[in-house]
């Protein structure tokens, strides 16, 4: 079935007033889109920023008039309608469409990420199957391949792991599949847990090799490797407790971090830690080092 797309240029004072009157003359679905590429990092708590210049689209049922639903909108809102755009789409299946474009990715020497309805393209690898479902980490991202990339490069024989912020799961599973003796795993989210959980089954990971928990109910652990990827501010405020999992002599490796602010959170760790260079890919960045 087609679809009717209406896109407006709107500021963000508008974005109420325009959700609204769209949902009021028959929007199945209306979304916000950054039209200049415009980033927002680590909103606010219970905030939903906009950015300077958004693009809002609502999608009609197919049959529905464009310029009906213009003159509506203009007798809703009282004034003229900002710079718009209407066209007709066809419909797919979006989730093919998703799965079509995720293909297995190569990290380092040795790992592959390989969809999990994807054929491994080297079967001797060391393949980890993924279903990311939900939760974030799919190697996709530069600061999750800057974490896959610096794994495959590691001797982690008989090493216990933890992933703080596993999302997906995916890193702590490389982590075992690549000879760690135990991974534990810890998210706020609990989809991620789930979906972790998934995962590890789908790579026939014992459930006792990978123990999954919410932050407050994480044991006390001190781990050979600890993975970081999620954001830098949590990275540094976190640090003390993040320096205190790792024993002496243990590795470090946290991304999530913009190129900006690599050395606000590497100053974070430096006390504790004799850090490398930082490593940097399209404007994101990886920071590792050992415990002193």
């Amino acid at each position: 079935m087609p679809w009717l797309q209406v896109r407006l240029a709107i500021s963000p004072e508008q974005a109420e007033t325009y959700e609204d009157a769209f949902l009021e003359v028959g929007a199945v679905s209306v979304t916000f889109m950054d039209a200049e590429d415009q980033p927002i990092f680590e909103p606010e708590l219970n905030t939903t920023p906009l950015w300077s210049h958004t693009h809002l689209l609502a999608l009609f049922e197919g049959g529905t008039e464009a310029a009906a639903v213009l003159a509506h909108l203009e007798l809703l809102t009282g004034s003229p309608l900002p710079e718009h755009h209407s066209e007709v789409i066809e419909d797919q299946d979006w989730e093919r469409s998703w799965m079509d474009g995720f293909q297995p990715m190569r990290f380092g020497q040795r790992l592959w990420i390989v969809p999990s309805w994807h054929a491994a393209p080297e079967p001797d690898a060391v393949n980890l199957l993924l279903d990311p479902g939900l939760a974030f980490g799919t190697g996709t991202h530069p600061t999750t391949a800057l974490c896959l990339e610096w794994l495959d490069g590691q001797d982690l024989k008989g090493c216990n792991v933890l992933d703080f912020g596993c999302g997906s799961g995916i890193l702590a599973i490389a982590a075992l599949l690549l000879g760690a003796k135990e991974a534990v795993g810890t998210d706020i989210d609990v989809q991620a847990l789930e979906a972790s959980r998934d995962n590890a089954g789908r790579n026939n990971i014992a459930e006792a090799l990978f123990p999954l928990y919410l932050p407050q109910d994480l044991p006390p652990v001190q781990a050979d490797v600890l993975v970081a990827n999620i954001l830098a501010g949590p990275l540094v405020s976190l640090a003390p407790q993040l320096s205190s999992l790792v024993k002496p002599g243990g590795r470090l490796a946290l991304s999530g971090i913009l190129a900006e602010q690599g050395e606000e959170v590497a100053g974070a760790y430096a006390q504790d830690f004799d850090l490398d260079p930082i490593a940097n890919r399209d404007g994101w960045v990886r920071i590792t080092g050992r415990r002193r």
